[in-house]
């Protein structure tokens, strides 16, 4: 048998030598491609898997048990949007009905970050203190021009937008509702929260289309949940036949206590959300306050697309809802008219 090696066969150990050579370095150029490759592939992948998903912060003046139903609405939005619970988390904050704890609270989402705040009038105002760069969606039913929100609903510029359910052009249409289902009452107890940005035009539109009906009518005013109490009392004492209540952020989270305490003094009460009416409140008329925060939720959901807040136009109601409770009337002892009935946008039976 012939052995053969480069050695004895040096005509070709020199082209052989560069052949091999040639090889090796292909192999080794090959093999470092295919890892490069593996970890260009590999790095956006655990990057992705990495990146926390944005953190949406919800602040309110309210306690959480009050408005635990428009932290869900908001969900709704995003999720109607794309954004289901497992793609983006809500960090709340909540005032515990302490205003003043509202700038605190504010400074602390924008120092998690978060990629967005929502809240009502006076929490965005904390939150547009705090930030001029975290988009702020705000929801309220008080005019956003007014409040200082903004200084154009179309192009509120910044790094603010919203949704109204602004409700005080229609507080005397609520006036004369209550008017028709409690006809008998001579004078109506008007209820407000002193310190509702609205408070003076809420005021000044009640009083207007009282003069217009020509009914009497008698003003309470209360700023704490103990005067919520003696509030009623004062009213049941002073004869009025019906009450008004007003709107505001406040009012709205003292909503079981309202109903319970016009249910206890058997008072036919007006209210401004039918959120008063399912909790079993006799009478509403204005916009969702619930949809309102789902609108928010997709104007949210369209900032962390990439849409800049201040060229989101501020959504205004364009539908209002008047929603009657039948059981309540009966409990009242009220009968309600067929043409109020006919013209209810939806009756609790």
């Amino acid at each position: 048998m012939t052995i053969w090696s480069l050695r004895s066969l040096p005509k070709y150990r020199s082209e052989l030598l560069r052949c091999l050579s040639i090889l090796g370095a292909a192999l080794r150029r090959r093999e470092f491609i295919i890892s490069l490759g593996g970890a260009v592939v590999s790095f956006p992948l655990a990057a992705r898997a990495q990146q926390p998903k944005p953190v949406i912060g919800f602040l309110r003046p309210t306690r959480a048990g009050d408005a635990g139903h428009l932290v869900a609405a908001v969900r709704q939005g995003l999720r109607e949007s794309g954004y289901p619970s497992d793609k983006v988390a809500i960090e709340a904050r909540w005032a515990d009905g302490r205003q003043e704890r509202l700038p605190k609270l504010a400074a602390e989402l924008v120092a998690l970050p978060v990629a967005a705040i929502v809240g009502s009038v006076e929490a965005a105002l904390a939150a547009k203190a705090a930030t001029t760069s975290i988009p702020i969606v705000f929801v309220t039913g008080a005019d956003p021009v007014v409040a200082g929100l903004v200084t154009s609903i179309s192009r509120p510029g910044g790094n603010i937008t919203g949704v109204s359910f602004f409700d005080i052009p229609v507080v005397g249409k609520r006036l004369a509702l209550l008017r028709e289902l409690a006809p008998q009452a001579e004078t109506i107890a008007v209820l407000q929260h002193t310190n509702f940005s609205e408070y003076q035009t809420e005021s000044r539109e009640i009083e207007t289309a009282a003069r217009a009906i020509g009914q009497k009518i008698v003003t309470f005013k209360v700023g704490s949940e103990a005067e919520v109490d003696e509030a009623f009392s004062t009213v049941a004492k002073s004869g009025a036949g019906a009450l008004l209540v007003g709107a505001g952020a406040f009012l709205s989270s003292r909503r079981s206590q309202l109903v319970g305490l016009a249910a206890l003094h058997a008072i036919p009460a007006s209210y401004f959300e039918r959120g008063f009416v399912d909790a079993g409140g006799l009478i509403s008329y204005g916009a969702s306050q619930a949809d309102a925060y789902r609108r928010a939720g997709i104007y949210v959901a369209r900032i962390l697309k990439g849409e800049k807040p201040g060229d989101l136009p501020v959504e205004l109601p364009t539908k209002y809802d008047l929603v009657i409770n039948l059981k309540t009337a009966k409990a009242l002892g009220l009968t309600v008219p067929p043409a109020l009935i006919a013209r209810a946008d939806d009756v609790i039976q």
